[in-house]
């Protein structure tokens, strides 16, 4: 299996040693599962982000309709040059 050489500070690996004793663990599990939870985290927001846009371009018109003043200017709007 690949393995990672993580540097920490004194303090950080130090707070990690008290974390990992508190919850019975190991601190090379209790890193994994922090790694883990970050990766699931971030797959997670980007489904949402995806699922927002494709929400939000599906209703594009709903939204122009509801907050024009939101809506980017038509070429020939705006100032002049």
């Amino acid at each position: 299996m690949p393995a990672l050489n993580v540097e920490f500070s004194d303090r950080e690996l130090e707070d990690l040693r008290q974390i990992a004793k508190e919850r019975g663990t190991s601190m090379k599990a209790l890193v994994r599962e922090a790694a883990a939870a970050d990766i699931a985290r971030h797959r997670a927001l980007q489904e949402g982000a995806e699922a927002f846009r494709r929400f939000f371009a599906g209703h594009a018109e709903e939204f122009a309709a509801a907050f024009p003043d939101d809506e980017p200017p038509t070429r020939g709007e705006g100032r002049a040059a």
